[in-house]
């Protein structure tokens, strides 16, 4: 059985996760705790970074991007870059950006400083780092939303993997009920989208030991 290494809250484990059942593709989850550095998960991935995707006959894939790009090349049946070129280019574009830009800019500072620096032991959070992130998020749900008042996704006419790196990062910061959804109609519209998409299931069912998601979380019309 093809095994995904991950941890339920990184948002580029949730971005594969996701990748993988929108192909259809089946997995088993095993789940991984990076900062313990175990020298099994070494093996597979010196970096020590999850995810990393270990295939039937053996194939190691590790790093988020690999991974996207691997899918594409090895199963290239329900594309999530498209078939036009320019299409191509502005998934990966955008998909840059978020796994980048609102990575840095907002993910790191609320759920890296508020989750990962309690389960990892180092230390007390930085609060300048959380106001930071929660100015920030409002800047990247107002461009959602001007992508998604033109056009069917945020990529274009089709689901993409444009989406899924923008819905992966937003829920794990949902989890930690930090994403002001009231203030911003036009991106929780197109989340709800994405939350009522099959392949999004298994993210909405996570449950992190000590850490419980609001009740909105998992509901499809939040």
């Amino acid at each position: 059985m093809r095994t995904l290494h991950h941890h339920p809250l990184s948002p580029f484990s949730r971005k594969v996760r996701v990748a993988l059942a929108e192909k259809r593709l089946e997995f088993t989850a095993e789940m991984v705790k990076p900062w313990e550095r175990q020298e099994e998960f070494l093996m597979l991935n010196p970096a020590g970074e999850v995810p990393v995707l270990v295939e039937e006959d053996g194939l190691v894939v590790a790093h988020h991007l690999a991974i996207c790009e691997y899918l594409e090349d090895a199963y290239p049946d329900s594309s999530l870059l498209g078939r036009d070129v320019a299409v191509r280019a502005e998934v990966r574009r955008l998909s840059a950006w978020f796994d980048v830009k609102f990575g840095a800019e907002v993910t790191d500072n609320l759920v890296g400083e508020k989750l990962y620096k309690r389960l990892s032991g180092q230390g007390q959070p930085y609060p300048q780092a959380i106001r930071a992130g929660h100015a920030n998020i409002h800047y990247h749900l107002d461009y959602i939303a001007w992508l998604s008042e033109r056009r069917t996704w945020l990529a274009g006419d089709d689901f993409s993997l444009a989406d899924i790196a923008a819905a992966a990062q937003l829920s794990t910061i949902d989890y930690m009920g930090d994403v002001p959804w009231d203030e911003h109609p036009e991106a929780k519209s197109w989340y709800a989208r994405v939350k009522s998409r099959p392949a999004f299931r298994s993210l909405l069912a996570d449950n992190v030991p000590g850490v419980v998601p609001p009740k909105h979380y998992a509901d499809l019309d939040f």
